[in-house]
Formats: C-alpha cells, sequence, structure tokens
C-alpha cells in the first residue's frame, strides 16, 4: 500500500510539473458495486433478484412446518423427483423416496409431508 502511494505522489508531481492536468483515474470514482461490475448470467440473477424473484434457486427455502396443510415444496421440472428426508437434525441417514405430482406425500420413516410443484427453467 505504501509503494502505491509513493508511486501516486510521484506520477502527481511530475504531471503537474510539465504543466498538463492531473486526471487520477479510479481514486476519486470509489469502489464500483457488484451491479457495476456483474455481466451476463450473474446481472440477469442480480436483476431478478431485485425483482423479488429466484429463478436459479440461490436464496434459502422457505421453512415449512411439514404437515398436510404446510406440506415442503419441492420444485421441480419433471412430474416426479427422488428427495431425501434427513428425518431428525443430528441423524446421518438418509431416507430417500420418489415424489410424484399431485397430493402432498409423506416420508415413509418420519411422516413429514412433502408437495411437488411444477417449476419452469428461466431460459
Amino acid at each position: 500500500m505504501m509503494a502505491a502511494r509513493v508511486l501516486l505522489r510521484s506520477a502527481v508531481r511530475a504531471t503537474v510539473l510539465s504543466g498538463r492536468p492531473v486526471h487520477v483515474r479510479g481514486v476519486s470514482g470509489g469502489i464500483p458495486t457488484d451491479d457495476q461490475q456483474a455481466t451476463g448470467l450473474e446481472r440477469a440473477v442480480l436483476s431478478s433478484l431485485k425483482k423479488g424473484s429466484d429463478p436459479y434457486s440461490v436464496l434459502k427455502p422457505k421453512q415449512y412446518v411439514g404437515s398436510r396443510q404446510d406440506p415442503h415444496i419441492v420444485p421441480s421440472i419433471h412430474s416426479k423427483r427422488l428427495v431425501g428426508c434427513v428425518c431428525e437434525e443430528d441423524n446421518t441417514a438418509i431416507v430417500w423416496f420418489w415424489l410424484h405430482q399431485g397430493e402432498a406425500q409423506r416420508c415413509p420413516s418420519c411422516g413429514s409431508h412433502y408437495k411437488l410443484v411444477p417449476h419452469e427453467l428461466p431460459h
């Protein structure tokens, strides 16, 4: 950091002595934000997040109770999906089962309800 300051000062002194106007780029403008330097897919994701949508599921999903009235929502582009349920928080085993579109289904081990909902890909 010290070397950068010395180089900047010497460059400013050299331009002042030469009589040219001093324009130091980037020093007075500040650090660009994520929105200013994002391009491509990252820019599309940031703009959709500002609008309130989450097209690529980058945010943490909403927590559901897992009951029949408030089942865990599982998005899928197909009519069925393989789901893994960790029935207890400290459990190391995962219970896998197929979830089909339609009514909410129960986990065969703990009884939590899951519902498959159709999901459209953004592209």
